[in-house]
């Protein structure tokens, strides 16, 4: 058990930051990697022309790395915004537009999570009209993740850096993956499962893992307090990584960490480089 015995990916929109996107990939093969994750990466567009899909594309297999997770457009993010699928106008629209891009992109590389961040509480509307159209979008959003193979994340965040975000617990993200499958009758929305977000909002961590890793599609770490690479908080991720182990998780374990002032590679010490590769 231990961290040699789960399987890791970086994600590409927090580390190897440093550098322009489309040479992150092979950094993280450098660095011993083969599969990683994204955060939607054109923040401006939910449809990008199709050269600038290719040339990430290319990317990732020049790199020989494997895409496991990508986000669908969120609006800026980094940034204020927290997802666009609630947000009713413009950025609903958006979401919509980005919904078959963002599926097809997934289905060119393989990768079969796509994450839908659902997005802030705005001023003035109400939140059960946001909560309607929430649903209502992440149900389309599920069918085209189930087109092309893949399951459909919806993700807590953390209320102390997210404060206008809705889904600040596990159970709350829960309800909202119960009501997709019970409206689609897929079952492919699952759970992300984010041990920072999750301490950060003072959830017993165990009691989550133990009631929910049945559901859980993907799960993310990074150390607390900091956001840093394990070993630099108090969080026991090592301990936690194999509770859920234990629970009958099996998938992916997205590293989604703050580097701090040292070059992203070098953030990797407390990994075994043998323990890198995707597996």
């Amino acid at each position: 058990m231990g961290y040699p015995d789960q399987r890791f990916d970086v994600n590409l929109s927090i580390l190897f930051t440093e550098l322009p996107l489309l040479e992150r990939p092979a950094a993280a093969a450098a660095a011993g990697f083969t599969a990683v994750e994204l955060w939607w990466p054109w923040i401006e567009t939910p449809t990008p022309p199709q050269a600038e899909l290719d040339a990430l594309k290319k990317a990732l297999d020049d790199a020989g790395t494997q895409l496991v997770g990508l986000n669908f457009y969120a609006g800026q993010l980094p940034g204020p915004d927290r997802g666009a699928l609630s947000v009713p106008g413009t950025e609903s629209e958006r979401f919509r537009a980005n919904i078959e891009v963002a599926a097809d992109f997934a289905a060119s590389v393989g990768c079969t999570a796509l994450n839908a961040l659902y997005g802030n509480r705005v001023e003035g509307a109400d939140p059960q009209v946001q909560d309607a159209l929430a649903l209502e979008n992440l149900v389309l959003a599920a069918r085209a993740a189930d087109r092309v193979g893949a399951i459909l994340l919806v993700e807590t965040l953390n209320k102390p850096e997210s404060p206008l975000y809705p889904l600040v617990s596990a159970p709350a993200a829960i309800e909202v993956v119960d009501k997709v499958n019970a409206a689609t009758g897929l079952g492919n929305a699952k759970f992300l499962l984010d041990l920072y977000h999750l301490s950060m909002n003072g959830e017993d961590l165990s009691q989550v893992i133990k009631a929910y890793a049945a559901k859980t599609g993907h799960v993310q770490i990074a150390d607390n307090p900091g956001r840093g690479a394990p070993g630099t908080g108090s969080l026991p991720l090592e301990q936690l990584l194999d509770e859920l182990k234990n629970a009958g998780y099996a998938g992916r374990v997205g590293l989604e960490y703050k580097p701090g002032d040292r070059p992203s590679a070098e953030s990797f010490d407390w990994l075994p480089a043998s323990a890198r590769a995707a597996r």
